[in-house]
């Protein structure tokens, strides 16, 4: 892109922040090193910045590439040479909360934590959480449906989603900012957002339900035998009345003994030995009543589910300890140059199966693999990370994901559960997704961005 481009591109998007290439190379990619390879970066302040900026992409082919809080583990953000950033990080109102109605009506570039804290003081919840909380977008978890903690109870970002705004490939505005749950008025063309990682339009405005919250919240870290046991647990408390379970993560060995290590627990603080731990959080009306539940629950499903120790947290400090141990999953990076990451949903009660087989299968594939694996338990979905140093190579890649995959769509899983799809899963995509929604998602694309404007390249290439 030349310097006369980017000058009418700053001619063109007068209310918006605009750095050139060498601007961004001095700037914090966020997760992704690529997210950055573009050649200007455009930061609107409003829905007709952004629609100013689409049609000035579209009128030239320019590829533009909408990001959000950067936190994306697909490659959905990762943009090149000659194309354009849409960064909707100036976007970041609360608009509204409607405690009546239960209802937020935010801006896409708000981040899920500021979304939390304005709808806590109404006692309310967006009901999704993530680790990535506090930079993760409202805009980017609507593009990749997001799931988080919470999916089990209040399900991904396409079940919290009343209505959004977005702006065409063409720089028309899309607007269905429906802030009811009952609409029956034709197709429901929000859904073609959600989801589509920003392939056939910008999101920039999203109404969202809100749920309330209980008075105080609970944590107990329990050592079971295996998936099995902690299912037992899990669908106990889920029966119980008067209470909420609000999380059910299950990590395997391999990873608590390296979150121990690498966050410098000491020995004996925590009950980390047993094969799997489970992560519950309860929800109840005060602190008492949910640590007393967590404790006379647990008690009761003791034998039954085989429970080889427990924790109910007694302190803010403890229940804090217990919450690093699953979402500083940084700390593999850390241990390991970039580490191949897979994020899968696996049905029902074939969690014990399939992390045998994927053991004993990398195994074939080298000797040395052993992955580390944990995840949503009661939702299945599991992130998998394999202990290498450094990067794969692509046939490697690709036999790891046929192996992590297989069978997965016959039996109603996912090979990729919450993280998308982008441009490190394209391969994946074409091998072991369903023909012929293959082809009717690539008829979607042509018929709504038939420049191929939209994050070329993502998701259906």
């Amino acid at each position: 892109m030349s310097a006369s481009l980017v000058a009418e591109l700053r001619a063109a998007c007068r209310n918006a922040t605009v750095w050139d290439a060498a601007e961004l190379a001095a700037r914090d990619p966020g997760f992704d090193a690529r997210n950055f390879g573009a050649s200007a970066l455009v930061r609107p302040r409003d829905t007709e910045g952004v629609a100013a900026l689409v049609k000035f992409c579209a009128e030239r082919g320019i590829g533009l590439v909408p990001q959000g809080g950067r936190t994306g583990l697909a490659g959905g953000a990762a943009t090149s040479a000659g194309q354009v950033i849409c960064d909707l990080g100036a976007m970041n109102r609360i608009e509204e909360i409607d405690p009546s109605a239960r209802v937020a009506i935010v801006e896409a570039g708000a981040t899920l934590g500021l979304l939390q804290e304005a709808a806590a003081q109404h006692g309310l919840d967006p009901g999704i959480d993530l680790a990535a909380r506090g930079s993760a977008t409202i805009g980017g978890m609507v593009s990749t449906n997001a799931g988080g903690i919470m999916a089990f109870r209040n399900g991904t970002m396409r079940h919290r989603v009343l209505g959004l705004e977005a702006v065409l490939p063409d720089g028309r505005v899309f607007s269905d900012l429906t802030r009811v749950l009952k609409t029956s008025a034709g197709y429901d063309l929000k859904h073609l957002f959600i989801g589509a990682e920003g392939t056939l339009g910008i999101v920039t405005r999203v109404a969202l339900r809100l749920d309330p919250v209980a008075g105080a919240s609970a944590i107990a870290l329990v050592g079971v035998p295996d998936a099995q046991s902690a299912q037992r647990i899990v669908r106990h408390f889920l029966r119980q009345t008067g209470t909420r379970l609000s999380a059910a993560e299950i990590l395997w060995q391999r990873f608590a003994a390296l979150m121990q290590r690498t966050l410098g627990y000491a020995p004996g603080s925590l009950p980390l030995e047993a094969p799997c731990l489970l992560v519950l959080g309860l929800g109840a009306d005060s602190m008492e009543a949910a640590r007393a539940a967590l404790e006379d629950g647990l008690a009761a499903v003791w034998d039954q589910a085989g429970i080889i120790d427990g924790l109910v947290a007694s302190s803010d400090a403890q229940a804090e300890a217990i919450w690093r141990l699953r979402e500083e999953t940084e700390q593999i990076e850390r241990m390991h140059h970039l580490p191949p990451s897979f994020d899968v949903s696996v049905p029902g009660g074939a969690l014990d199966d399939y992390v045998a087989r994927i053991e004993a299968g990398l195994k074939r594939v080298d000797a040395s693999y052993a992955p580390y694996v944990f995840g949503h338990l009661a939702d299945g979905n599991l992130h998998i990370s394999i202990n290498t140093d450094g990067p794969v190579p692509h046939e490697r890649h690709e036999a790891i994901e046929d192996l992590l995959y297989e069978g997965l769509n016959e039996a109603g899983g996912s090979f990729s559960a919450e993280h998308g799809v982008g441009l490190d899963k394209r391969d994946a995509y074409e091998r072991h997704a369903d023909p012929v929604k293959r082809e009717l998602a690539r008829r979607v694309k042509a018929m709504i961005d038939p420049g191929n404007v939209m994050n070329p390249g993502k998701v259906v290439g």
